[in-house]
């Protein structure tokens, strides 16, 4: 799969594509029907299918500080992408300036000029263009101009998480801020994962026989509530079962929030400096403060041994 950087990227030679827009954060169950109608159409008329998405999230340029917490950064979406047929992603630096754009020049600019659209699929709610005027409406009168087709797909898809609320990236955001993991899965249709670089910390957990791997996340990162949870370490492509702890580490005072990962049963893992991920499949417990280190370790040896059942019955399914 292609992966561009600015409109100056894409090949002078660029032929006739489909393409959906949108910042398809998590790449969920709803992103998934889109995009995969996309990725459908374009091996129907024979042409490629394009992802145009923006970098950083416009909230941030238009509203400085409202940057939401980041489901997936730009490389592990268009990892998910490429996983769903997608042929090119085109990261469109989000400035202030481009946010000026008016609705029928973005089109003229992104979609006509360089992408050659032939189709663009979208969600009912796709808005775009400075103070996001344009609408699906005005997307398929452009067309008939700009002779492309548009097609809107009702991305809206629902289940038992956040109480049957229609599935979208707001909504996943709520729930591992809540801790409920297992509820941005079924909207995810994956664990959610966490990213970064294992960095020392203070070394508390190879002291205590539960050696972690203190992950450094990556900035805006959508890090689920205080707890313990069981889930994988992935280290070069290998997934180790884990139990993570997300908190200050109140046993010791702790002021910092960090991702801390025990790859279960195994040894001598030497992980400082190595990007890994952090998957979270189940929540064990609630953060706690206990009365002595020996009752600290009795719970860690608990929740180590229910992270592992927790992961083997999900293995098994």
């Amino acid at each position: 799969m292609q992966c561009w950087r600015g409109l100056e990227d894409i090949p002078e030679d660029w032929g006739r594509s489909v393409v959906t827009i949108g910042s398809y954060d998590g790449v969920h169950r709803g992103h998934q029907l889109i995009i995969g109608r996309a990725v459908e159409r374009a091996r129907e008329l024979g042409v490629p299918s394009v992802v145009v998405t923006f970098d950083p999230h416009p909230s941030e340029v238009v509203r400085p500080g409202t940057h939401p917490p980041l489901l997936a950064p730009h490389h592990r979406r268009a990892e998910l992408m490429a996983g769903l047929g997608v042929d090119a992603v085109l990261i469109l630096p989000f400035t202030a300036e481009f946010s000026q754009l008016a609705p029928a020049d973005f089109i003229a600019k992104v979609l006509v000029d360089k992408l050659h659209t032939r189709v663009v699929i979208e969600g009912p709610n796709f808005r775009f263009g400075h103070k996001a005027a344009g609408n699906v409406e005005l997307l398929a009168e452009l067309g008939r101009t700009y002779d492309y087709e548009t097609e809107v797909i009702d991305l809206f898809v629902s289940g038992e998480a956040g109480g049957g609320e229609p599935f979208s990236s707001t909504l996943t955001r709520r729930l591992i801020a809540e801790g409920d993991v297992e509820g941005a899965a079924e909207i995810l249709g994956r664990p959610h994962r966490v990213e970064g670089v294992v960095v020392r910390g203070a070394q508390r957990g190879r002291e205590l026989g539960f050696p972690t791997a203190n992950v450094e996340t990556l900035p805006h990162t959508a890090i689920p509530a205080d707890g313990v949870y069981a889930g994988w370490l992935t280290v070069d492509g290998e997934a180790m079962p884990a139990a993570i702890s997300v908190g200050t580490n109140p046993q010791f005072d702790g002021t910092e929030r960090t991702v801390e990962a025990y790859a279960i049963d195994r040894v001598g893992l030497e992980l400082y400096g190595l990007h890994v991920a952090v998957d979270f499949l189940a929540y064990v417990r609630g953060m706690l403060k206990f009365d002595s280190i020996d009752d600290l370790l009795v719970a860690m040896a608990a929740d180590v041994k229910k992270s592992g059942e927790l992961i083997a019955a999900y293995e098994r399914a």
